[in-house]
């Protein structure tokens, strides 16, 4: 990067919070509510998980950094912690850097975007939701509970911006957020299996993910925020289907 334009000043904030033994998750950000979205805060976990992944190694920070019932690709859903569990770790770990961050209003939920790298010259891009947590393990903090992406043929052009959007807040004393048993919500009930599809909704309801999966393994993940007072589709991705064998 040839100048510490906005986006080398974010990481560097971020890097500050993130600089204490699992910040991102032992530091509370305040209590969620109207108003209380905080962008940052996503970027300080994705540094806190790309530092233990180099320092842990790569499967064991994904484990550390996942939610319970957090979701992958193998390229069909998988429950993370589970397929993760005593995998071996890469003798050198990915790298990745967040770029786009969005938020709910209320910062219960957030989705980053960004780029990876690995040893091999490959390199690629990412999506991981994060979910703030209100209890138990990571309680006051933001674990992630789907992490998805591909390879790209070439790497992406350096960006010194960090773009972050938040949903625009509901009206004082309006109820938007997901009814209840949405599979955003923090459950107390074993994870059950993914099956082809799934996704959430915020709290306050201004953010939403949905993802599904065909039996060939092409994937599509959506991410909605409320903007004008309607949910507005701001990110599509769309992975190919596994090669054959």
């Amino acid at each position: 990067m040839k100048r510490a334009g906005p986006l080398a000043l974010a990481l560097a904030c971020a890097a500050a919070f993130a600089a204490s033994p699992a910040a991102a998750r032992d530091r509370p950000p305040g209590r969620a509510g109207a108003g209380t979205a905080n962008p940052s805060a996503l970027v300080a976990a994705e540094i806190a998980f790309a530092r233990a992944a180099r320092e842990k190694g790569q499967w064991t920070a994904f484990r550390e950094f996942a939610a319970d019932g957090a979701v992958m690709f193998t390229p069909q859903p998988v429950l993370a912690r589970a397929w993760l569990k005593d995998r071996a770790n890469p003798a050198t770990a990915l790298q990745w850097q967040p770029d786009t961050v969005w938020m709910s209003c209320d910062g219960t939920l957030g989705v980053t975007r960004g780029t990876w790298q690995r040893p091999d010259g490959t390199t690629g891009w990412f999506t991981t939701v994060w979910q703030r947590q209100s209890k138990g393990r990571g309680k006051g903090g933001y674990l992630w509970l789907l992490d998805q992406g591909d390879s790209a043929a070439a790497p992406s052009a350096p960006d010194d911006m960090l773009h972050a959007s938040v949903g625009e807040c509901p009206a004082r004393g309006s109820r938007t957020g997901p009814p209840p048993g949405d599979e955003t919500a923090e459950d107390d009930a074993p994870p059950q299996p993914p099956g082809k599809t799934g996704g959430g909704t915020s709290r306050d309801g201004t953010l939403g993910w949905q993802w599904s999966v065909a039996d060939n393994g092409a994937r599509l993940f959506t991410v909605t925020l409320r903007k004008g007072g309607a949910m507005v589709e701001v990110l599509r991705t769309q992975v190919a289907a596994a090669p054959a064998g």
